[in-house]
């Protein structure tokens, strides 16, 4: 019975001191500031890789908008772009040599134009072309400046 009172004591005491603490401190019912521990860092975990759907998205406004595509149009562009990208994506997987995944690469490219030009008006497959040999770097209308000539 001595032990078991001694026990309560102790816990009692410590419980009390550390509420004592916690008050001083500014603290209250367990809040505490900062911990003492310091805290392990963690290396900042690696963004998960786009999916085809992802980056096709993120390209699909400037292609849209560039292209003057109606909405039926870019349904065809888009679904034919996820279709290769997912296609080159999967040959990356296969970390095949240089020469082999070139060669897999442009006949890709080939396909995919095909289905282009199969699912696009003539001048809009054209000016896809045009778009596509210039990295789909759309052009940015630059403004003319009037020079004053006094």
């Amino acid at each position: 019975m001595k032990n078991t009172s001694l026990l309560i004591v102790l816990v009692l005491g410590l419980f009390a001191t550390e509420m004592d603490a916690q008050f001083r401190n500014g603290n209250r019912f367990g809040r505490q500031r900062g911990s003492q521990i310091p805290q392990a860092q963690t290396p900042p975990e690696e963004p998960e890789p786009k999916t085809a759907d992802q980056l096709v998205d993120e390209q699909m406004p400037k292609i849209t908008e560039a292209l003057e595509l109606d909405p039926f149009e870019e349904a065809v562009v888009r679904s034919t772009f996820v279709k290769y990208v997912q296609k080159r994506m999967e040959l990356q997987i296969l970390k095949l040599e240089p020469n082999k995944m070139k060669e897999e690469f442009e006949k890709l490219a080939e396909l995919q134009n095909e289905e282009l030009k199969a699912g696009l008006p003539e001048e809009k497959y054209e000016a896809y072309l045009d778009l596509q040999e210039n990295r789909f770097k759309t052009k940015k209308k630059k403004k003319k400046r009037k020079k004053n000539k006094d």
